[in-house]
């Protein structure tokens, strides 16, 4: 397993990461740490979480995923295993704040209550890359870099990161940094997979020009690419359950995901997998991590055979030729998770 560094922090990963969504929904405790020791053994150092999970996101199983990797976690030596997890923020729809959280943002009450609350699921005295699950733009960003820098100076994260951020915002927030005397996000994660390339536009750029590594998840788009959404939704899947009992924004996030162009485009990446003797999985996997400005590529998984799957793509280099097959489906199909083809951030 190949290592990269967060940014420009002391914080070195393995270049696949271990999500861990599904933990306490479609996978039991007994499941998700057979999940984890397998990832561990096969050399995967970076497990990522966060306090609303698992997924889909419901008050009673609000923490869940992080109680349940923390009593893993109880069973390797601490120094050896590379924490995340994230602070949840406003949501944005996404999802029902937590009870706890009242009318969520991202100030001082509310990521300092939060970064204890997982301190102590999680069974440690810090954690390694503490997130900002959604961003609130609503308030500075020095405001929130200045309490998250404070939780750093107390030693209970090591070094900081963003989620599902824009390239305004992550540069907004790397000028507070610069401009105030903050921390600086180190990460960046955002969905990015061959049904959703738009990180390779003007996030990229600011990946690469300020030195802040990208941590795509869902690299497999939420399972699409797998195939298993070709003949309808799958019993069982995560976005049959948006689909058939989701609130409104699930559900449109479910068609994003799911539909007759991203199907397409699976089909497609399906053939070029097997021309060159690989699962559609392993291409997905191994097309993420060939991207200079990716760190870590987060994969989930609800079994071990699943995973074995992942783990395919940690010695695969995609040629030339490959790639630009590829890059031909994108062409043809560009950006099948809208419906006009456009590149939105």
């Amino acid at each position: 397993m190949q290592r990269r560094r967060l940014g420009t922090s002391g914080v070195v990963v393995s270049d696949i990461g271990m999500g861990t969504m599904t933990f306490g929904s479609q996978c039991n405790e007994s499941t998700s740490h057979a999940i984890c020791d397998h990832a561990y053994e096969a050399g995967i150092d970076f497990f990522d979480a966060a306090e609303i999970y698992p997924v889909p996101p419901q008050e009673e199983t609000f923490g869940d995923t992080e109680t349940i990797l923390g009593r893993w976690l109880k069973t390797k030596p601490r120094e050896t295993v590379i924490i995340a997890t994230k602070v949840t923020g406003p949501g944005h729809g996404w999802f029902t704040p937590p009870v706890r959280h009242g009318k969520t943002a991202l100030d001082r009450r509310q990521i300092v209550a939060a970064c204890e609350d997982s301190l102590r699921r999680l069974g440690t005295d810090y954690i390694d890359l503490y997130q900002t699950h959604w961003p609130d733009h609503g308030l500075p960003y020095e405001e929130v870099l200045g309490v998250l820098s404070e939780l750093r100076d107390e030693g209970k994260v090591r070094v900081i990161g963003c989620s599902n951020e824009t390239s305004w915002g992550l540069m907004k927030s790397l000028w507070a940094a610069d401009t105030y005397d903050v921390d600086r996000f180190q990460s960046v994660q955002n969905n990015f997979s061959l049904i959703n390339r738009r990180c390779e536009n003007e996030l990229a750029q600011v990946c690469r020009r300020e030195n802040v590594s990208l941590l795509p998840y869902s690299p497999l788009g939420g399972g699409v690419l797998t195939g298993k959404y070709e003949n309808g939704p799958p019993t069982g899947a995560r976005f049959s359950a948006y689909i058939v009992e989701g609130n409104e924004r699930q559900k449109k996030m479910a068609s994003r995901f799911v539909n007759d162009r991203t199907v397409e485009t699976t089909r497609r990446m399906a053939e070029i997998a097997s021309s060159i003797g690989v699962t559609v999985t392993a291409l997905a996997v191994a097309w993420s991590r060939q991207h200079d400005f990716v760190a870590s590529t987060l994969v989930g998984a609800t079994s071990i055979e699943q995973l074995d799957q992942s783990l395919a793509a940690k010695d695969l280099i995609l040629d030339a030729e490959t790639l630009a097959r590829i890059d031909q489906v994108d062409v043809e199909i560009p950006n099948p998770m809208t419906e006009d083809g456009l590149r939105r951030l």
